[in-house]
């Protein structure tokens, strides 16, 4: 969800919902805003202020993002603080300061290599910062520990491996499931959990990607969107980046938009793991990637709707299982 962007200022603030959420944020109904797309959210874009209205598909992740930005208050993440957020008649509304810059989606193209390099690196500096910020081994997005009570899932990442094992029990309930392929999944799944005993959950982000990352001038000005916000292993962070590299094209800002070109994020992973290679020194790291690959593409089979997209999850689940997956089209 790319909830931020350049203001293109030539709208006044005239919609009426977006002036009863400015009221009930206590702010002033005046410049201009520009109304935007999003996946799961109403948006305009002020030149002070961005304004977000959601469906409300993912259960109080303002009051999650708000909790998310309480603990980044002071630190040296690159993020916009919370202003205001609640209910209201047209749904759950948060108002966050605006960060200059645009998003990592809307600069990549243009840039050269000098400045796609330099954004990177400022991201590693950005995430090495918020992995260092103390957080509860307990924080859970709401909509995420009701999807795994048994409510409907709205997103299937992040990984969360204590519940690895929940999700191939909840694929066996499915009419018609692959029992063998599932037996063959829990025993690869029971071998691999001891190499996360010894885990120290850090607050990773859930969804970095482009829409999700503001620049400005060749650096990160802010880390927007924590509605997926979990304390899990630091690399669960790298599992998306990764997953980003190599599947660009699936991470448009907005459904009727397109996502980057694969070929031109080849030398991120180098370019991160310059910048924060402590995020790429862990033990048995392709293990642990798969490991996470697994468990989305297990939540994908066992709750996804619609059933070319779980048939295409249990293809790639299978080739997990042999050790393969889009991992082994990138260099690090």
């Amino acid at each position: 969800m790319c909830d931020q962007s350049t203001p293109f200022v030539d709208a006044p603030a005239t919609d009426p919902a977006l002036l009863r959420t400015l009221a009930a944020a206590g702010l002033p109904a005046t410049g201009r805003f520009l109304p935007k797309a999003g996946w799961v959210s109403r948006v305009w874009v002020g030149d002070e202020y961005v304004v977000r209205l959601s469906n409300g598909q993912y259960r109080d992740s303002f009051r999650h993002e708000a909790t998310v930005a309480k603990l980044l208050a002071g630190s040296e993440v690159p993020h916009a603080r919370t202003l205001a957020h609640g209910d209201g008649p047209d749904g759950p509304w948060c108002v966050s300061e605006r960060v200059p810059g645009r998003t990592m989606y809307e600069v990549w193209p243009a840039a050269d290599s000098h400045t796609r390099q330099a954004m990177i690196e400022s991201l590693g500096l950005a995430l090495r910062a918020l992995h260092r910020v103390p957080v509860t081994a307990d924080l859970l997005p709401p909509w995420l520990a009701d999807a795994l009570a048994g409510k409907p899932w709205p997103a299937f990442h992040p990984p969360v491996v204590s519940a690895a094992l929940q999700q191939v029990e909840a694929a066996r309930r499915l009419p018609g499931h692959d029992s063998r392929l599932l037996a063959d999944v829990a025993d690869w799944i029971q071998e691999r959990l001891a190499l996360f005993a010894a885990d120290e959950p850090v607050l990773v982000h859930g969804d970095l990607h482009g829409s999700n990352v503001m620049v400005d001038q060749g650096r990160v000005t802010g880390l927007i969107d924590f509605a997926e916000a979990v304390a899990q292993p630091a690399d669960v962070e790298l599992d998306t980046i990764l997953r980003w590299c190599a599947k660009a094209r699936e991470y448009p800002p907005a459904p009727d938009e397109r996502g980057l070109d694969e070929t031109t994020l080849t030398e991120v992973p180098g370019w991160l793991h310059g910048a924060y290679p402590e995020l790429f020194e862990r033990e048995h790291l392709r293990e642990r990637l798969l490991f996470y690959d697994m468990y989305v593409e297990l939540a994908l089979y066992a709750h996804h709707p619609q059933p070319d997209i779980r048939e295409a999850a249990q293809d790639r689940i299978a080739r997990l299982l042999s050790g393969h997956n889009h991992l082994d089209g990138l260099v690090w």
